[in-house]
Formats: C-alpha cells, sequence, structure tokens
C-alpha cells in the first residue's frame, strides 16, 4: 500500500532549506525573483520588499493550517490513504509554523514599542 505521507527526510530538508534562506544575505537569496519582491536595487545590490516577504509569510502559515485541517478531516472521514502519522505531521508543521509567525509579530511589536520610546 503507497500513502501520500511525507518522508522524515524531506521534512527534515524542506527545514533545512528554510534554516539557510533566512540565514543568507537577501542579495544572494533568490537569483530568480518573484515580480513584487524586490523594492529597488542600489549600489547592485538587490533590496527585498519587506511587506511583499511578510505578506508571503503569513499566507505560508494560512496554507499549512488549511492543509493541517483538511488532513485531520480526511482522517476523520476515513479517506484511504490518510494515516495518523500524516496528521500528526501537518498539525506540527502548522503549529512550529504558527508559533514563528506569533514570535515574528511580538519582536515586530517590541522593535516599534521600542522606536517610538525613543528621545527626538
Amino acid at each position: 500500500m503507497v500513502t501520500n505521507r511525507p518522508d522524515i527526510n524531506q521534512v527534515l530538508s524542506q527545514m533545512r532549506d528554510m534554516r539557510s534562506q533566512i540565514q543568507q544575505p537577501a542579495s544572494i537569496t533568490n537569483p530568480i525573483n518573484k515580480v513584487g519582491d524586490i523594492a529597488g536595487v542600489e549600489n547592485g545590490i538587490e533590496r527585498a520588499d519587506f511587506s511583499a516577504m511578510l505578506k508571503n509569510a503569513v499566507d505560508n502559515v494560512n496554507t499549512l493550517q488549511a492543509e493541517s485541517k483538511n488532513l485531520a478531516q480526511s482522517y476523520e472521514r476515513g479517506v484511504e490513504g490518510v494515516d495518523l502519522p500524516q496528521v500528526m505531521i501537518g498539525l506540527q508543521k502548522s503549529s512550529v509554523s504558527f508559533e514563528a509567525m506569533t514570535q515574528v509579530r511580538n519582536k515586530l511589536v517590541d522593535a516599534y514599542e521600542k522606536i517610538m520610546n525613543m528621545p527626538i
């Protein structure tokens, strides 16, 4: 019986790829950029549009949550090919991504508050 459940090595590989993309400077992260991802070019270095990056991250979290919800509902209905480990991995991925997004939001709010409290 063949299932569509993700291989743990594939999940780990995706996590490592995401971590390496975050750690690399924006100028070499992705040589082929989508339209709207670049705010401009200064001195030959591409600047990533922060709002586009943030929107993309929120959309990814939303997609993961929707996929995990659909997966859980499929398991509850007894759809063939959906097993419990697959559901649990999907739920954990969406939970971790939401927690990471919450931490980013908290850091942004903290930075905003610090800037607002700076003397002029």
